[in-house]
């Protein structure tokens, strides 16, 4: 279980803006659940959006007018006998604040404020909706969250993100809150920030390796790749000809267990195998090292994984991270992988 503090740490790595200047005593403020600190993110990054302006956008509109505006729609204005009320049925492009993001960003500070957050925090957010009067309530329960991103919308990509862990764990969740993630966010939800997390803090902490999530390519006899998956890294670390390819992997349990035996997940080692020895035949004869690692998150079982496997030629390491401790420990424990591979 993690406590929620580690949750603002992961999400500034995660989200690089939570490292600006706005939010960076968010840092400093204790939180009794999750649902406070989404709360807090959403109030200082609603606020930061003010000052630059809420978004606009186009919205097709059509509606009778006394004057003409747009594209008179002939069809519509004599089925609905608008000239009698000397009128014409207009459709016209609505440059409005009126936007589908502003709409989630309304949606979410509302049903945040039905919560169990503080007054205080209520109050905030309640001062905040005052400036989204022109901005209509969306249906929280069908959202479409594949949304465009582009150069004039970049500061609204934490905040939808935001909006999403918000909405989603509130509509899902059955609990109260309490000090804890997990009864706020679900296991699929948790595994992407982990991930996320973890590259993004290899990219800003260790500027001397390159950390990226690349594709690795099939090294094939004869090219022929049709329906093959398509190998996606959640984290590849490379410094010179040493790689090393990182699946994190964020579980309810980090073992699987037959007959009372515990094992590694059969599938992500085998997953794991099979990214590493890819990436290794592409060396060629290259002087190189490849190793490959299965970093879950540590839960509160008995057994834990811990062990360092060595399979025709490379490294497999198994380990966890335990994110339950004071973050500067997180991080020594990331710090010391590279230290271990690359050092």
């Amino acid at each position: 279980m993690i406590p929620v503090q580690n949750i603002y740490y992961m999400l500034a790595y995660a989200f690089q803006v939570l490292n600006k200047n706005g939010y960076k005593d968010i840092a400093a403020e204790q939180f009794n659940n999750v649902r406070e600190l989404c709360a807090a993110i959403l109030t200082r990054g609603v606020s930061l959006q003010l000052k630059r302006g809420l978004g606009k956008e186009y919205i097709p509109q059509t509606e009778p007018l006394s004057s003409l505006r747009g594209k008179i729609d002939i069809s519509e204005s004599m089925k609905t006998q608008s000239m009698l009320r000397k009128q014409l049925v207009c459709a016209y492009d609505d440059f409005t604040v009126n936007s589908f993001m502003n709409r989630i960003l309304k949606s979410t500070m509302e049903l945040l404020i039905r919560s169990d957050i503080s007054k205080p925090r209520k109050k905030e957010l309640r001062k905040l909706l005052i400036f989204f009067s022109d901005v209509d309530s969306v249906d929280v329960h069908d959202i479409n969250w594949r949304l465009q991103y582009n150069r004039n919308n970049q500061s609204y990509r934490m905040l939808i993100s935001t909006c999403y862990l918000v909405i989603k764990g509130l509509l899902q969740s059955n609990t109260t809150g309490g000090s804890k993630l997990m009864d706020f966010l679900d296991e699929q939800r948790m595994c992407r920030l982990y991930e996320r997390f973890i590259l993004e803090y290899y990219r800003k902490e260790h500027p001397e390796i390159k950390a990226s999530a690349s594709q690795i390519p099939w090294q094939l006899d004869d090219d022929f790749d049709s329906m093959l998956p398509v190998m996606q890294t959640d984290i590849m670390l490379s410094k010179g000809n040493t790689t090393l390819i990182i699946d994190a992997k964020y579980y309810g349990h980090t073992t699987q267990n037959q007959y009372g035996v515990n094992s590694i997940h059969s599938g992500n080692l085998y997953q794991i195998f099979t990214y590493v020895k890819n990436k290794d035949a592409a060396y060629g004869d290259q002087p190189h090292t490849v190793s490959g690692m299965l970093l879950y998150a540590q839960t509160d079982e008995i057994v834990q994984p811990n062990h360092v496997y060595h399979m025709s030629g490379n490294k497999i390491t198994v380990r966890t991270l335990d994110l339950n401790q004071p973050f500067s420990q997180i991080a020594a424990q990331l710090d010391s992988i590279v230290v271990s591979h690359f050092e």
